[in-house]
């Protein structure tokens, strides 16, 4: 999607801020001994309130409202009987619709007693999509978000995850430009429209390559198997710079 007019911005922004509180209430309310669908269970119920609808289900007939990705689940998650433990890396992936507008919006959350690398891959992966942010704006090249992205990776001993890119997002889930690199790419020369909205969200580990399907057909795995971490959120593109869309209020 590309902004045009106010109307169009202030209707993003209503979707972000809905997505962005209920990711932030469900990691409120995340505690050991909880399963992922209970989790999965309040951010329906808050979508619900606000007139929202779920984008995975309404998009992809996902199994479920949100994306819960647990450890050595990297993304898509399905909610279900697995249940959180101390000591967990705890991705939740928020997307959802209303009036027609879309956004997404997703973090990477641990439950305490935290290893030490662990929480500095969570610090330093939400740093990496700020980094990646920063990049976004009117006329500037596409690759430029992956370059920056991987630069910072790289001098701090990272990987990334090259088989899961940004997108663009707005009227639909995913949208053009639907593959944007997060790592460093040479083939990608696209530039930025003013008023593009994407999502930046790259998935930082700590050795993994690539994603992979497991056997239920939804949920991804890293390749080499290693901790991997993934902060998102919706922007709209300015001669300014990026307007973060999925923030909660």
């Amino acid at each position: 999607m590309t902004i045009t007019n106010q109307d169009e911005l202030d209707g993003l922004k209503d979707i972000g801020r809905i997505v962005a509180n209920t990711m932030q209430s469900m990691a409120r309310a995340m505690e050991p001994g909880m399963t992922t669908r209970e989790l999965d269970q309040i951010g329906r119920a808050l979508l619900e309130r606000e007139g929202a609808v779920s984008a995975p289900q309404s998009t992809y007939d996902f199994p479920a409202a949100t994306c819960i990705s647990v450890n050595e689940e990297i993304a898509h998650g399905i909610p279900g009987d697995k249940v959180i433990a101390p000591g967990d890396l705890v991705n939740i992936d928020v997307s959802a619709s209303k009036n027609g507008y879309f956004a997404d919006t997703g973090a990477t959350y641990r439950t305490a007693p935290v290893r030490p690398s662990l929480d500095r891959l969570c610090r330093d992966g939400r740093r990496a999509m700020q980094i990646g942010i920063a990049q976004v704006g009117s006329g500037r090249p596409l690759a430029g978000i992956g370059r920056a992205i991987g630069r910072f990776a790289a001098g701090r001993g990272y990987t990334l995850i090259r088989n899961l890119a940004s997108h663009g997002v707005g009227r639909a889930l995913h949208e053009y430009p639907e593959e944007i690199p997060t790592w460093p790419s040479r083939s990608e020369k696209r530039r930025i429209d003013k008023g593009l909205v994407l999502t930046v969200e790259p998935f930082l580990s700590a050795g993994g390559l690539w994603a992979v399907e497991g056997d239920d057909g939804w949920t991804l795995y890293s390749q080499p198997s290693a901790p991997v971490v993934q902060y998102e959120h919706t922007v709209v593109a300015t001669d300014r710079g990026a307007i973060t869309v999925t923030l909660p209020g």
